[in-house]
């Protein structure tokens, strides 16, 4: 017995030493095989446990074996590692941070993507985009691919693929389509909407959304409760399979301190699409819930200590917390009274909406809209900035009804539901029905929270 263990183990060693990646592939094929059919099938043969053991013991000498790391093996070895990493850029990026995240420890390669006019501007421009490295076993560059979609509302994404050949590195260009595909998501609330959808690993997009739904229902800043719930199903534009930017809600539920509220994306042939309950009443309001896609409140209306002038005097309206150049959305259809710089405003712009209400947008670093131009409800109409009397980067925003200023955050309960039409019903409750299932599907696909 002791023979035969010797034969096998210098037969090993020999092998291990011609042939040092494929033991090595086989030993993790063998493992991976046998941890799928450990947890995938249940064990026809006697217990394990209960059988005899009898330990062989055998010294096996392997000082003859001329590799013992990664970067030891031949580099004409025929095969060769692929190893593949994913991120995304980021603002302070550089040629070499970037690599080194990704795992790429090639000096000829990041100075290409430093040097080539064709990769320089990759970095310098807006961070986040998605990154792929193809690796060998020496940590060398064998491709780069990044991705972005070409604009905010664009159906097509960029792609640009940096590949190592004979003579160096070479760079392919092209433009895809998006593709649409369908995601879910559910969370319960221990802190905020936002620590929740963090939690599920939902977008921060999905959340802000789900505010925005339920906003004529639910002040997300008062209302909920420990224990909340919600579901979502919602869009995912996809390149090549990869996840580029979300997409719309198609349909939701939030569970409010016991009381259950669902809501589902409908477009009636010929109409604008907009969210429903089940019951075919219309989400949509007269005013959004806020004037910026994304935020959160840093000051609330009312009395406050006065963060330049010092003092507690009244706040009239409410302050978003926000980085210069985020997109200013108007929350209502009206029509732009002022536009322009006003003293400790900044630069501003007023909107008149219809029975006598006005919105007022202040301290914005950019003005996208002029005086007497008719703008619809989501329009961009500025950016945020900290002009005039600013302590940093924020959207003032305020509400007036017939020049009584009011809480901005009440705006959302502002008009009334409008139904589906009788000659959409039917399409509609075939929506509904299938939303239902999913959502059901949804909840009990995974739960998170956020404690």
């Amino acid at each position: 017995m002791l023979l035969f263990l010797s034969t096998v183990t210098q037969t090993a060693a020999r092998s291990l030493k011609a042939h040092p990646r494929r033991v090595v592939a086989a030993i993790g094929a063998l493992l991976l095989g046998t941890g799928v059919t450990a947890f995938g099938i249940a064990p026809l043969a006697p217990d394990a446990a209960e059988l005899p053991v009898r330990q062989v013991l055998q010294a096996v000498q392997l000082d003859d074996a001329p590799y013992t790391r990664w970067a030891d093996l031949p580099q004409s070895a025929p095969d060769a590692l692929v190893l593949y990493r994913h991120g995304h850029t980021r603002r302070d990026d550089t040629a070499g941070s970037l690599l080194q995240r990704l795992g790429v420890n090639d000096p000829q390669a990041t100075a290409f993507l430093r040097t080539s006019p064709q990769t320089r501007g990759l970095l310098a421009g807006r961070a986040g985009k998605l990154v792929t490295a193809e690796t060998d076993g020496r940590q060398g560059l064998l491709k780069l691919t990044f991705k972005w979609a070409t604009g905010e509302q664009s159906q097509n994404f960029n792609k640009l693929v940096i590949e190592r050949n004979a003579a160096g590195f070479k760079v392919i260009a092209s433009v895809g389509a998006l593709t649409a595909a369908t995601r879910m998501g559910s969370g319960t609330i221990y802190t905020s909407l936002f620590a929740a959808t963090d939690a599920a690993n939902l977008p921060d997009p999905v959340a802000n959304q789900l505010a925005e739904i339920f906003s004529a229902d639910i002040d997300f800043r008062r209302d909920l409760r420990r224990g909340d719930r919600f579901s979502v199903i919602y869009e995912s534009l996809e390149a090549d399979g990869e996840p580029m930017r979300v997409g719309r809600i198609v349909s939701a539920e939030f569970v409010n301190d016991g009381n259950a509220l669902r809501s589902l994306w409908f477009q009636e042939p010929g109409l604008k699409g907009g969210y429903y309950s089940f019951d075919g009443q219309s989400k949509r309001r007269s005013y959004l819930a806020s004037p910026l896609a994304f935020s959160r409140v840093s000051s609330g209306y009312g009395m406050r200590f006065h963060p330049v002038s010092g003092g507690i005097k009244p706040h009239l309206g409410v302050d978003f917390a926000a980085p210069t150049g985020t997109p200013v959305r108007v929350v209502g259809d009206g029509v732009v009274e002022f536009a322009g710089w006003q003293r400790g405003y900044g630069n501003v712009v007023t909107v008149n909406h219809r029975n006598g209400h006005s919105t007022v947008y202040a301290h914005l670093s950019r003005i996208h809209v002029r005086k007497g131009e008719r703008v619809e409800q989501s329009a961009l109409i500025g950016a945020v900035g900290s002009t005039g009397v600013s302590t940093g980067p924020h959207l003032h925003f305020e509400f007036r009804d017939n020049g009584v200023h009011k809480d901005p955050l009440t705006l959302a309960k502002q008009g009334e539901a409008v139904p589906v039409s009788a000659s959409a019903r039917a399409a509609f409750n075939a929506v509904a029905q299938r939303m239902a299932v999913e959502l059901t599907a949804a909840a009990q696909y995974t739960t998170a929270s956020a404690e």
